[in-house]
């Protein structure tokens, strides 16, 4: 008899490891584009088991430029997705999508326009050709054209190519704080880059942005899907190293030093870790900055304000509970 609780002990210790497997919820985040190191800090809380300690089996899947990350979630095949900004994810429940934001990766949008090295300031791209994509139109575009009197007749599109820029001195392109202006740097030619949110452009950037049911059924799997975020946004501008491996063996094509570039500008910045983030924590969002944000496009007529109510586009309580400070 005084053997018996051996085996009975080793069955309760199955049970509680089937127990713990159980415990680590499955969750799908989809990302905007190939990996890299705008998404550093979802691939460290991977890297570094931050998810599971928030008990969450996270899986990071690649958007690309061939792929509706909206409708990938709306079919259920992602819990949430990073929309590339919040004016996006309005513009959408605009539309009838019931998508909320919950927390924002940068305090900044790194969107920037690059010109040549003779181009001093945003107003001297008068008479310049601009090369910009089509999903620009209803974003930043139309709050440059106001803001400094551009027009449309100047637009070409923007191929993700940087050579009709290198080729035409006359040209001002789109591009990524962390991206064109280092391809750009590597050909040899100098230019100089204007991040809009240095010059009032207040849309947050890669948020995390999940459907209404999603929040309204899971909202614990969501809330800790965002402070470990948070937590690995952190990590990451400590030590990239373990989030980086994890980037690359999702993109082999994101070279070393394309990565280390990027999270110094990351850094230099402040994309994450500045404005409201100080205080508030990485990821958080103030009602006050959205309703700036939706004011951008009901002035460009590209939301009904009656269609989109901040209380119910965004759950800031969610960001600003987990309170991550950097």
């Amino acid at each position: 008899m005084r053997h018996r609780p051996g085996p009975l002990l080793a069955t309760a210790a199955l049970c509680a490891a089937a127990f713990g497997a159980q415990a680590q919820e499955k969750f799908v985040y989809m990302t905007n584009w190939y990996a890299q190191a705008e998404h550093g800090g979802f691939y460290q809380a991977v890297a570094t088991g931050l998810y599971k300690k928030h008990g969450l089996d996270v899986s990071i899947k690649m958007g690309g430029p061939q792929v509706n990350i909206m409708q990938v979630m709306a079919a259920g095949q992602a819990d949430c997705i990073m929309g590339s900004s919040d004016l996006q994810m309005m513009r959408a429940r605009d539309n009838g999508v019931p998508v909320v934001t919950v927390a924002t990766t940068f305090q900044k949008d790194p969107q920037v326009l690059i010109a040549h090295e003779d181009v001093k300031s945003m107003e001297d791209f008068k008479g310049k050709t601009i090369l910009i994509a089509g999903n620009a139109y209803q974003g930043y575009w139309a709050w440059v054209k106001a803001k400094y009197g551009l027009s449309d007749a100047q637009v070409k599109p923007y191929t993700f190519n940087i050579q009709p820029f290198l080729a035409d001195r006359n040209t001002v392109q789109q591009g990524f704080l962390t991206s064109e202006p280092f391809a750009i740097q590597k050909a040899g030619v100098k230019a100089n880059t204007f991040l809009l949110a240095d010059h009032g452009y207040t849309s947050y950037a890669s948020t995390i942005s999940c459907m209404d049911k999603t929040v309204e059924t899971r909202r614990q799997a969501v809330a800790a899907f965002v402070k470990a975020s948070a937590e690995g946004w952190k990590s990451y501008l400590a030590d990239p190293a373990p989030g980086n491996a994890l980037i690359r063996k999702d993109n082999p094509n994101m070279s070393e030093e394309q990565l280390a570039y990027s999270v110094e500008q990351l850094k230099k910045m402040g994309m994450v870790t500045s404005g409201d983030a100080v205080t508030g924590g990485i990821g958080v969002i103030t009602e006050a900055r959205a309703r700036a944000n939706l004011k951008i496009l009901v002035d460009q007529k590209f939301v009904d304000p009656a269609k989109v109510d901040i209380a119910k586009a965004y759950r800031l309580d969610i960001a600003q509970a987990a309170k991550v400070l950097p």
